[in-house]
C-alpha cells in the first residue's frame, strides 16, 4: 500500500543511471550560489524539484500602510536584478541545472508571481519542460493594495512540468481525491499566507523571510508528486519549509540557500521537525493497483463484526452490518456500494469511503479496516 500511482504518457524506454545516495549532500543546506551548488550534484539524482526563484519585483521606494507604517516588502538585495535579461540569464542557468538533475520522471515545480512566472514558463519550455498544470494558490488574506490603484495581488502561479512532452511523472491520484473529500483535486488551491505561529521571525523579532511560504502548500505537492524515500531538491531554500514537509513525509532533502541568516532559521526549524508515523505515511492507492477486497472478507474476518453500525462522514444515514458483508439502512439493504448509491440518488459510490464506523473513540472511514485485512494478508 502506499505506492503513488505512475502517470505514462507514452512508453518511455529511458532509464535514469544509479545514484548511489550516500553520494548525494542528503539533509544538508549548501551554502552558495544555487547553480554552483547543483553543479557539483550527479547526473538524474534527483526525483523532485521545487524552486521559488526570486520574484524579480522591481520595487522602487518605500511601500507606507494608510496610517503611515511601513510594509515590510521584499526589498533584499537577492531580488535585484538590473535589466530582464540579466534574470532571465539567471534563470535559464538554474533551470538547465535542474534539468540535468533531475531523474527521467522527476518533475519540477515553480512558483511565482505576475512579475516573473511567465518570463520563467517561457524559459523552461525552451529547455523541454512539460507543463503538466499551472496551479493558482489563491490566498485568503493577502496583503491589501494600499495604493488602491490596481487590482489586490490576492494570487501566486505555481507551475507542474515534467521533463519532456512524452515523459513518464509521479502523480498520487487517489491521495489528492482523499484529501479533497473524495472530490477530484482542482488546480486552484485556496490557502492563507503565512502567519501566526508559522511565520518565522529572527533574533529581532522581524520576520525571518519576506515571502516564507505555508506548510500547507509545501505539504499538498510533496504528497502529490513525490513517494516516502525520495529525493527533493529546492534550490532557493530560505527557510525551509521544504526541507521541513520532507522530513515530515518520509522525503529526503537537499537545499541551497546562500543567505547565512536564513541557513541559521532553517537549520535550526528542521532539527525540531518530526517524521511522521509510518502508518501515517501510508496514503490511498489508484484503483488500478489497490488489491480486490469483498467488504464480506472483513466482515470474516472479525474487523467489522455483525451488527456494527456504520454511517456517512455526515452522519445523515446510518446502517446496520450483516453477517454477509451488505449492510441495512432503514428499507435499503445491499452493498457498500449499492445502498450508499441509493440513498444519495447518485450515479455511483465508493462505499469503503462514503460509510465510517467509530473505534477506539476515533471516526475512521471502513477503508480503514480493509486496510487492516490486507497487512493482515501480507503478514
Amino acid at each position: 500500500m502506499g505506492q503513488l500511482t505512475k502517470i505514462r504518457t507514452a512508453k518511455a524506454k529511458t532509464r535514469a543511471p544509479k545514484v548511489n545516495k550516500a553520494d548525494l549532500p542528503l539533509g544538508k543546506i549548501l551554502a552558495g550560489d544555487c547553480v554552483e551548488e547543483m553543479r557539483k550534484l550527479p547526473d538524474a539524482s534527483v526525483d523532485l524539484v521545487f524552486a521559488d526563484p526570486p520574484y524579480n519585483l522591481q520595487l522602487g521606494g518605500d511601500l507606507n500602510r494608510p496610517d503611515g507604517s511601513h510594509v515590510d516588502a521584499v526589498t533584499d538585495d537577492w531580488d535585484q536584478f538590473d535589466s530582464f535579461t540579466i534574470y532571465d540569464n539567471f534563470t535559464r542557468d538554474w533551470l538547465t541545472e535542474c534539468k540535468r538533475i533531475l531523474k527521467p520522471d522527476g518533475a519540477l515545480w515553480v512558483i511565482g508571481s505576475y512579475h516573473n512566472i511567465y518570463r520563467v514558463g517561457a524559459i523552461l519550455q525552451d529547455l523541454g519542460f512539460w507543463i503538466l498544470n499551472d496551479v493558482v494558490w489563491r490566498k485568503t488574506n493577502p496583503m491589501p493594495n494600499f495604493r488602491g490603484t490596481r487590482f489586490t495581488n490576492a494570487h501566486e502561479t505555481l507551475l507542474w512540468c515534467s521533463q519532456g512532452e512524452k515523459s513518464k511523472y509521479h502523480f498520487n491520484y487517489r491521495a489528492m481525491k482523499t484529501l479533497n473529500d473524495e472530490l477530484q483535486m482542482r488546480s486552484d488551491w485556496t490557502f492563507p499566507i503565512c502567519s501566526g505561529a508559522e511565520r518565522l521571525k529572527d533574533d529581532e523579532g522581524n520576520k525571518a523571510h519576506p515571502t516564507q511560504k505555508p506548510e500547507a502548500l509545501l505539504y499538498r505537492v510533496l504528497l502529490a508528486t513525490t513517494e516516502k524515500g525520495d529525493v527533493v531538491l529546492d534550490p532557493f531554500f530560505g527557510t525551509g519549509t521544504t526541507g521541513a514537509i520532507a522530513k515530515r513525509l518520509g522525503r529526503e532533502w537537499i537545499g541551497c540557500e546562500r543567505e547565512a541568516s536564513y541557513r541559521k532559521v532553517a537549520t535550526a526549524r528542521i532539527e525540531k521537525e518530526l517524521p511522521l508515523d509510518e502508518s501515517a505515511l501510508t496514503t490511498m492507492q489508484s484503483r488500478k493497483t489497490q488489491p480486490r477486497v469483498a467488504f464480506g472478507a472483513v466482515v470474516e474476518a472479525g474487523l467489522l463484526k455483525p451488527g456494527t453500525e456504520i454511517f456517512d462522514k455526515k452522519r445523515r444515514w446510518k446502517a446496520t452490518v450483516r453477517a454477509d458483508g451488505s449492510i441495512e439502512c432503514g428499507k435499503e439493504v445491499g452493498s457498500i456500494h449499492g445502498v450508499g448509491k441509493t440513498i444519495q440518488n447518485a450515479p455511483s459510490c465508493n462505499g469503503w469511503t462514503f460509510w465510517h464506523y467509530e473505534a477506539g473513540g476515533e471516526v475512521k472511514p471502513i477503508d480503514a479496516a480493509r486496510g487492516l485485512y490486507l497487512l493482515a494478508a501480507e503478514d
